[in-house]
């Protein structure tokens, strides 16, 4: 089971790494941006999550026997949601410092811009500035970062480990072919 948690657990992480290296080029040239970046973002990580499917097929196949419980395929679905987010968020630090370290103020200048366009009182305008400025301390604590990270893709694995296991708790749902050799 372990080695099963790990596999997948680690292609998932490297999927949504590598998805997210992949789209640094298009939120430089403006192809991404705030408004539509967070479509692509949670679709690369439901994407790379949907190993957990698998791993949790994998594990009641051949590790339990054909048959697997809801708790036991949540764990499985839950480690390997872990692995993978703990890659996500390593890999953001990693770009937060090298390729996209001024993110935050061009995230704070589209929330002021969009803020003023959508006709906002320079009173309510002042306010998005102050909440943005806020946000941009916290964001430098790298601990803080890192949680808030973790905190954009944990609740898609939670929510794809959930149901995936009360899917494959039954056997029915695609189940192992008795001939095939592992």
């Amino acid at each position: 089971m372990r080695r099963v948690i790990i596999t997948y657990g680690l292609i998932s992480g490297a999927i949504v790494s590598g998805l997210m290296l992949a789209s640094m080029p298009f939120w430089e040239n403006g192809v991404l941006n705030f408004d539509n970046g967070e479509v692509v973002g949670y679709t690369t990580m439901v994407i790379s999550l949907s190993l957990v499917f698998f791993g949790i097929k994998s594990c009641r196949d051949y590790v339990y026997h054909g048959s697997i419980t809801f708790w036991q395929g949540f764990k499985v679905g839950i480690l390997i949601t872990l692995i993978a987010s703990f890659m996500y968020a390593v890999t953001w630090e990693i770009c937060y410092h090298t390729i996209a370290s001024d993110f935050t103020e061009k995230m704070a200048q589209h929330y002021v811009d969009k803020a003023r366009n959508d006709g906002k009182t320079e009173e309510e305008v002042a306010v998005v500035v102050e909440q943005m400025e806020s946000m941009n301390e916290w964001y430098k604590n790298p601990a803080l970062r890192f949680v808030i990270t973790l905190t954009e893709i944990l609740p898609v694995g939670i929510v794809i480990t959930i149901i995936c296991a009360l899917l494959l708790r039954n056997r029915e749902v695609l189940p192992v072919d008795p001939n095939a050799t592992r």
